[in-house]
């Protein structure tokens, strides 16, 4: 049987190509599972998951418990609000305590950093980084890419514009490096003060007119402005913001061609992208969130496999 070359899931950068290809195609087969009228198989009977969130999460969360309980995981989730984090307790005690409840994989996300592969590095469990700060969230990368290969055919030769809040982005950063590993162009569309400096090392260019951008892609992935990252105000207002890169119905009838539009939520309707864009023919917004069960599935099960040999 093939299996990942990593035991933890820390970031797209940690894994490759041939990783891509098996968690597609394990995700193929799970989409069919989760398509039929029993949604469960029991995969995981034996493997304990904690869900451990240091930020607040509704999708994702929802998206990996529900994965999991379709494979038959035993599952506890954890939020830090209620816990005795707010006591002073650190990450790895707080992690080794729940880990000798005999847990076997932990689910995490956080708002530093690298937390995820601190954790990997210092407890004796495998870790799935569920978004760390502004870095990495190596999951909705892969359910993007997967989207775009079921919508397109192949990620290979297209091209993919990210539009807005690029600087505060761990969904740009993952999808970057995920895009590239299959062969897509990468271009990032934004207000100046939220593109990264650093972009264009990473062999991305930027284009600052979302028009040029749209007639140019193939496939245009939406950020929301990520306000509570932001610590001073990064363009005039909100309105300013739409005008110049907010995705309306006119703009994309304008374009002679057809552009799929892509969100990993939540989505500020009418700031990034209008509701009928959102809820057109175009979008493949729901489609996301249906694969991004898929493939959570297939990590978990690739990783867990491991766990078991």
């Amino acid at each position: 049987m093939k299996e990942l070359s990593v035991n933890h899931l820390i970031g797209i950068k940690h894994i490759n190509k041939n990783d891509i290809d098996l968690i597609f195609e394990t995700a193929d087969h799970f989409k069919e599972v989760i398509n039929r009228p029993i949604k469960k198989v029991p995969s995981l009977r034996d493997i304990t998951i904690a869900n451990i969130f240091f930020e607040n999460s509704t999708r994702t969360k929802l998206s990996f418990e529900l994965a999991q309980k379709r494979l038959s995981a035993d599952v506890i989730s954890f939020s830090a609000a209620q816990s005795s984090v707010k006591k002073g307790e650190t990450l790895i005690d707080t992690v080794n305590n729940i880990l000798s409840m005999k847990v076997d994989m932990v689910v995490m996300r956080h708002s530093s950093p690298g937390a995820a592969h601190f954790l990997s590095q210092n407890v004796n469990a495998s870790i799935v980084n569920a978004g760390d700060g502004a870095h990495e969230h190596p999951t909705q990368a892969l359910l993007d890419s997967y989207t775009i290969r079921e919508k397109l055919g192949d990620v290979s030769g297209k091209k993919i514009v990210i539009v807005g809040d690029i600087l505060h982005s761990r969904v740009a950063l993952s999808n970057i490096f995920a895009l590239q590993m299959q062969g897509a162009e990468v271009k990032v569309c934004g207000p100046k003060t939220l593109i990264p400096k650093y972009i264009e090392s990473l062999g991305v260019k930027v284009e600052p007119n979302l028009r040029a951008a749209l007639e140019w892609a193939d496939v245009a992935n939406m950020l929301r402005v990520q306000n509570e990252r932001l610590d001073v105000n990064y363009f005039p207002s909100t309105r300013e913001y739409a005008q110049q890169y907010g995705v309306t119905k006119e703009l994309l009838n304008s374009l002679n061609k057809e552009v799929v539009i892509m969100h990993p939520g939540p989505i500020n309707r009418g700031v990034e992208i209008t509701s009928d864009v959102a809820d057109s023919q175009q979008s493949v917004i729901l489609n996301q969130v249906e694969n991004g069960v898929a493939i959570r599935m297939a990590v978990i099960y690739l990783l867990a496999s491991k766990i078991k040999q």
